[in-house]
């Protein structure tokens, strides 16, 4: 009998241990997350701003039965980071071109690069597609905006971005970028210059960004 009282104490000190270990553990986690939100709370972090700067146009090209879209494009597209204290991870960039919420061009991937803390990065990807399909209505809408010598595009950058706080770096936070590319075709007023075998356009365009 004496054993097993000695053996029922060992067992109720073992598990009130492990109790305390996990009130330990949780009140540790409450004060590590606790430190990050004020942390993060003092620092504000504010989202990075991208404008599209210009588009150089190549290729342009739509035919009918099929309705297939061709085209050939570089845009370039800053950011800048407007935190002080913070910097950004660019870890996937996908650009691409859509017309009336219609995707007409490839993915292009940028590479993955770190933006510092108030600085700018520069990105000028070739943006593409060839005998893409695309609806009826929309290829009808691109002839007819191509011959009244203007098209609105949008170019849009889907990716994945990290925080950097010091020596703490966040999980990943999807990131969702919208440039409107008004393209003048034909236009003489001394807004585009010849690159080559393609008509550059000045755009200077504010994104919309989410994060």
């Amino acid at each position: 009998m004496g054993n097993t009282k000695e053996c029922d104490s060992h067992s109720g000190g073992g598990a009130r241990g492990l109790r305390g270990l996990c009130a330990c553990l949780l009140v540790f986690c409450f004060i590590i997350l606790l430190v990050f939100l004020i942390t993060w709370a003092i620092l504000q972090p504010k989202k990075p701003r991208f404008m599209i700067q210009d588009a150089t146009i190549y290729a342009f090209k739509i035919s009918s039965s099929p309705d297939l879209f061709t085209s050939n494009l570089q845009v370039t597209i800053s950011s800048r980071n407007p935190n002080s204290r913070i910097g950004i991870y660019y870890d996937k960039l996908d650009i691409y071109a859509s017309y009336r919420d219609q995707q007409i061009t490839y993915f292009t991937a940028a590479p993955a690069s770190y933006q510092g803390h108030k600085t700018d990065t520069v990105w000028s990807p070739f943006v593409y597609g060839t005998s893409v399909p695309v609806a009826p209505a929309n290829a009808d809408a691109l002839s007819k905006d191509q011959a009244n010598g203007a098209i609105s595009l949008m170019i849009k950058i889907n990716g994945r971005v990290r925080w950097r706080v010091g020596s703490f770096i966040s999980g990943h936070y999807h990131l969702h970028v919208s440039c409107p590319a008004y393209i003048p075709f034909g236009n003489k007023n001394g807004d585009t210059t010849m690159v080559g075998s393609g008509v550059k356009y000045q755009l200077s365009q504010k994104c919309k960004v989410d994060v």
